[in-house]
């Protein structure tokens, strides 16, 4: 959340990384005997589906017009058992299937909590993130840049995720329990790859020579078990954009991670059915699929089987699987690269442009041409390695729970331009947040208009001075 236009907060994803993962490391020094309580819960916040601008490539005519599959708030509580302690302590973080967060939702759902539960649920302790798909509702956020092809506040978004965030809430406060957290880290390839490979060779070689990859190729898990030992959750990060749907797509989406969610809880259902029929003698009606995604599809027996299994008093716990995002900067989920749309050739490497226009640069999924094959691709793979991650995960941690939360203003700050001393340059001061000229271009995922180029520094007259020329030379 900012406070104004020059206030800066990490964003929620690593506000929940300092809370969780870095606690996590700490706890390794605390007692192995402590106990959590462990909540999860899900609820739906689609939105309106027809005539409302979508929020990520800022395309004034990409209006939904129907849905891919409907969007969710999954929420995850987890707190100290010593509840006789005043000091006991806990977090909640919530992984949204939208674009990103938005102070004014977030400070409406922590109103509301406030009702429900006094100071339990904070801007401190309560995190919210987005996914980052391109394919939700807009309309929702407080700045004007956000909202600007919106046409404004759209009060159907707004609604649809105050409520659902804070239903899911409410459904992970309610069934707290004890349980367990455990860990796993591994690498995940074929998923991600940089679409701005010529801005990460602009950093120093040193730098780049302590990384593998341009991309964080990273996924971290966890896995939340109740006081049985029972799975009730996971929760993972890995960086890839939302950008499997481009920007011709109309339909709402929570693209690939919205999809390795619904996958992963589908496979966790479909492995608490097998165990109810093995129980039941029905070996014979088991799918063998293992750990294979629906894709989407539905199937009538299996489908009845669930809604009987989850209206069973012994199936009260829903499995909520979330797909976070993390440092997603320049990682795209187009693992074919960028291309030309008239020539099928690479795009210009340094500023992707085809034959000097940004607007003919289009990257490629592991589906192309198909960009739903692409999102289940994508989707697919995150998903596949969360099972492997989530079925092997035996680090469990321990320990106190805090968290960290801090407001820095970035304006006015002295920065040095001297490396290590080498030579003298005068000091630098930072200014009020400003959009660079190249902002403009946008990216291979979804191209900008008007000729703007990435990497370009030239100033606005310049830019004008161009733009003439070439309309004279159309006259």
């Amino acid at each position: 959340m900012e406070r104004s236009g020059t206030w800066f907060k990490f964003s929620a994803a690593f506000f929940c990384y300092l809370m969780i993962v870095s606690a996590s490391l700490l706890f390794r020094a605390a007692s192995v005997n402590s106990e959590y309580l462990i909540g999860v819960g899900s609820y739906d916040i689609t939105g309106p589906a027809a005539d409302v601008n979508m929020m990520g490539y800022a395309m004034s005519g990409q209006n939904a017009a129907g849905i891919h599959f409907r969007l969710r708030s999954r929420a995850f509580i987890i707190a100290e058992a010593a509840t006789t302690s005043s000091e006991a302590k806990r977090i909640a973080y919530v992984n949204l299937d939208a674009c990103m967060g938005s102070q004014a939702v977030t400070l409406s759902v922590l109103s509301r909590l406030k009702q429900r539960y006094g100071d339990l649920y904070n801007e401190q302790n309560v995190a919210i993130s987005g996914i980052h798909t391109h394919s939700g509702p807009g309309g929702y956020l407080q700045y004007v840049i956000y909202i600007i092809t919106a046409l404004g506040f759209v009060r159907q978004s707004f609604d649809a995720l105050v409520d659902g965030i804070e239903t899911s809430i409410v459904q992970a406060h309610e069934n707290l329990k004890p349980g367990a957290i455990y860990l796993n880290k591994d690498v995940l390839l074929h998923a991600n790859i940089n679409r701005s490979p010529n801005a990460y060779l602009n950093n120093p070689l040193a730098e780049r020579n302590r990384y593998q990859y341009d991309v964080d190729k990273d996924m971290l898990l966890l896995k939340f078990v109740d006081g049985t030992g029972a799975a009730v959750g996971a929760l993972n990060w890995f960086a890839v954009h939302g950008t499997s749907m481009n920007n011709s797509n109309l339909l709402i989406s929570g693209d690939n991670k919205g999809a390795a969610s619904r996958f992963m809880e589908d496979w966790f259902a479909k492995g608490q059915i097998k165990s109810s029929l093995i129980r039941e003698g029905r070996a014979a009606d088991v799918n063998a699929s293992n750990s294979k995604s629906t894709g989407g599809s539905s199937n009538t027996k299996l489908s009845s089987e669930r809604n009987r299994l989850r209206s069973s008093t012994t199936q009260s716990t829903h499995f909520v699987a979330a797909f976070a995002q993390t440092s997603s900067g320049d990682v795209s989920p187009n693992t074919l690269g960028a291309f030309c749309t008239d020539t099928g050739l690479p795009c210009d490497f340094n500023q992707s442009t085809c034959d000097g226009r940004n607007e003919l640069c289009i990257a490629r999924g592991p589906g192309y041409p198909d960009m739903f094959l692409s999102t289940k691709i994508i989707a697919e793979r995150q998903f596949q390695k969360a099972v492997d991650l989530f079925e092997k995960a035996q680090v469990k941690l321990s320990g106190r729970i805090d968290y960290r939360q801090t407001y820095l203003n970035i304006t006015g700050v002295t920065v040095s331009l001297s490396p290590s001393g080498t030579i003298s340059l005068p000091n630098m001061t930072t200014c009020p947040a400003a959009l660079g000229f190249s902002f403009a271009a946008g990216t291979t995922d979804g191209p900008g208009a008007f000729d703007f180029k990435q990497g370009d520094n030239q100033n606005l007259l310049q830019w004008l001075d161009g733009v003439s020329e070439k309309l004279s030379q159309l006259r």
